[in-house]
């Protein structure tokens, strides 16, 4: 009776586990988890647009002009006060401190969708950034409604309600983060 019980239950397992098994991701969704991304190639001023668990992700090397720009704006003058950073302490202040890792303010790594409808904001555009000779501002500006963003992903005017929100990652060299 005992073994008979014993290889039943062992039966069971046999079929439970590939209805079980086939529930877990599947291995491109697995890779999409995580990922690194080599920093040295992106010159002072470029962003670059990544896809990261389905999501542009934007990476932007920001001039000392966007940086000091974004040091100047109060996080009481924000429309969303709040740092929306997966890597500080949740409810932190949008400062431009808040809105990087490491110190290395010089990168800017944030979720590329706008958090009123989810459009993807364009890189450049809008009315909170910093003119450079050839007229581009860093800011970003999404197309839909008119939300803009400025040289920290801070959302500045239009009807998205928060910040673009920036991953969890951080720096595997001084050239190198991981993403997720």
């Amino acid at each position: 009776m005992v073994a008979t019980g014993a290889v039943a239950a062992v039966g069971g397992a046999f079929v439970v586990w590939p209805l079980i098994s086939q529930m877990n991701p599947d291995a491109s969704v697995l890779a999409m988890a995580s990922i690194e991304v080599d920093l040295a190639p992106i010159a002072e001023g470029q962003a670059i647009i990544l896809k990261w668990r389905g999501n542009p992700l934007i990476v932007r090397h920001r001039s000392k002009a966007d940086i000091d720009t974004a040091k100047a704006v109060k996080p009481t003058d924000l429309l969303d006060g709040v740092a929306r950073n997966a890597n500080v302490k949740e409810g932190e202040a949008a400062t431009d401190d808040n809105r990087i890792v490491d110190g290395k303010s010089q990168y800017l790594v944030m979720l590329g969708v706008c958090t009123h409808l989810g459009c993807v904001p364009e890189g450049n555009k809008g009315d909170f950034g910093v003119v450079t000779p050839n007229g581009t501002t860093g800011g970003w500006l999404c197309p839909c409604h008119g939300s803009q963003y400025d040289t920290a992903g801070r959302v500045r005017k239009g009807p998205a309600p928060e910040n673009l929100p920036v991953p969890p990652y951080k720096y595997v060299s001084d050239t190198k983060i991981l993403v997720g």
